[in-house]
């Protein structure tokens, strides 16, 4: 049994560092490649679709699934903000402007395949309906947070936001989406997969890190706390078998890149370098903690 579950982790982590490997080799052979392109792409045609195709077009994902994961999502990233503040506090950052590392994971880059690898279909929807509350965050809260001011002209420009809510229709309704639909979608939602981690290799291999030390504090409680927070949560509602491991995967991502680019808009270069620091400190970590974080799914939560 335990052999096999190696192979599992094999078969789950592989495929994802190997492509994020093809996208940070690429980034290191083409330094000026502009990533722009893809970025435009899968906010507005490719993540969109991936939504639709992950929950809209789910045969194994109701809307009540739907809202009980997303209200898990809320709850620890509230959790992760708390004791987020506290640890800023200490280490003498802004408690603000640097908070969105910690509190939000890469649960879309990431979090998707492992997920779809570690758990098939039915494990993506779940996956997906974290992503989505986590995107939706990243559209608000995550705005406010590198702005330091509420302002909801992003969140009415977001096209993943407004699939989020078709989507949900789709699943409170219960309408099944014609059979076009659900191909297109399909096709879209994989190529987005394979270009968002491609994406993210070619990222990291031109973010720098500053501030060693205390980015290191930061990327570590970020890897460290997601975990645990999510094993609190699956022992307080009981959670069990494929729901329990995307939960405890999901919490259990590095910083999101996202976070970086936000920052980049909205914040002061002192912050949004910090900030780029620990998304490369906790990615880099991510190399060692996601296989430990996926054996454990696998061997308790299957």
């Amino acid at each position: 049994m335990s052999f096999q579950i190696y192979i599992k982790l094999f078969e789950v982590i592989f495929p994802v560092f190997f492509i994020i490997g093809i996208g940070y080799w690429f980034g290191k052979n083409n330094p000026k490649f502009n990533t722009d392109i893809v970025t435009t792409f899968s906010g507005k045609i490719g993540v969109p679709a991936l939504l639709f195709y992950s929950l809209a077009a789910s045969k194994t994902l109701d809307f009540e699934t739907f809202v009980k994961f997303g209200s898990f999502c809320f709850l620890f990233v509230a959790s992760f903000a708390v004791i987020g503040m506290i640890l800023l506090k200490i280490l003498g950052r802004n408690i603000i402007t640097e908070l969105s590392p910690l509190i939000l994971p890469n649960t879309g880059n990431l979090g998707l395949p492992i997920s779809l690898f570690a758990y098939g279909e039915q494990g993506f929807s779940i996956a997906s309906s974290i992503a989505a509350v986590i995107m939706l965050l990243h559209f608000t809260v995550g705005i406010f947070i590198a702005s330091n001011k509420v302002s909801f002209k992003a969140l009415v420009n977001s096209v993943p936001v407004y699939m989020i809510i078709i989507s949900g229709l789709f699943l409170y309704f219960k309408i099944e989406p014609p059979k076009f639909l659900v191909n297109t979608s399909m096709l879209l939602a994989y190529s987005t997969i394979f270009l968002v981690l491609t994406s993210l290799g070619i990222t990291l291999s031109t973010l720098k890190a500053k501030n060693i030390k205390s980015n290191v504090v930061i990327a570590f409680f970020r890897l460290i706390s997601g975990p645990c927070i999510a094993f609190l949560i699956i022992k307080h509602f009981g959670l069990k078998g494929y729901q329990a491991g995307v939960l405890f995967i999901q919490a259990s991502m590095p910083s999101a890149i996202l976070n970086f680019l936000l920052a980049k808009m909205y914040s002061k270069k002192t912050h949004a370098d910090n900030i780029a620091s620990v998304i490369v400190i906790s990615t880099t970590l991510s190399f060692i903690t996601i296989p430990i974080v996926v054996f454990l799914a696998l061997k308790y939560f299957s």
